[in-house]
């Protein structure tokens, strides 16, 4: 039986990380700890063949990515880039302070907009609408790959990858909220030819 292995890594801090800002769609660039990240999740990873690699358009996934298969050794492995795997669009939040705001707005309806599954910051997208592009770009792009038996790096953002999770780990709409995923560890699955979860790691 095939068994392929999908590896997951979000990106290293970005800056806005380090600012504390709602970043979305917005590209900006990873910060000397985002790239010691992307350097750790590579040292994690080295000696593992990597058969091809997807993510973002944005350019803090994009570098995450370099830095690990440089690491890694493996610096012409197939990348494909889509915007199904951009981080959730925060819409009119973008570029805001996330403690100031939870001040001017209040902390309940920040924390709504940031860790529940419907949540909709103005302008913006809900995690459930962040899912709906980036669970069929799996199953199209993606899976088709484990299912025979390649292994498959993802890198991609936080938002993003909890949407793919709660699929994944089959986690409830009500478990969400204490879902995170931290910037830089891998996070692996063994998919077996029917595209089914074998078993689950971080590295």
């Amino acid at each position: 039986m095939a068994t392929g292995m999908l590896i997951l890594v979000r990106h290293g801090q970005s800056q806005w990380n380090l600012e504390n800002r709602f970043t979305g769609w917005t590209d900006v660039p990873l910060t000397d700890q985002g790239r010691a990240e992307a350097r750790a999740a590579g040292e994690a990873l080295r000696g593992l063949h990597i058969d091809r690699a997807f993510t973002s358009e944005l350019s803090r996934a994009q570098e995450t990515l370099r830095i690990i298969l440089s690491v890694t050794g493996q610096e012409d492995v197939p990348v494909s880039h889509d915007a199904a795997l951009n981080e959730r669009s925060y819409g009119d939040l973008q570029g805001l302070n996330k403690a100031e705001t939870a001040q001017h707005i209040g902390e309940a309806q920040v924390y709504a907009w940031r860790r529940t599954f419907r949540g909709r910051p103005p302008g913006g997208e809900s995690l459930e609408d962040t899912q709906a592009r980036v669970l069929p770009y799996y199953r199209a792009a993606i899976e088709p790959h484990l299912r025979i038996g390649e292994t498959v790096l993802v890198v991609s953002h936080g938002n993003t990858l909890r949407a793919l999770v709660m699929v994944l780990d089959e986690i409830p709409e009500a478990a969400l909220p204490e879902l995170s995923i931290p910037t830089g560890v891998p996070r692996c699955y063994r998919v077996d030819e029917a595209g089914v979860i074998r078993d689950r790691y971080s590295l």
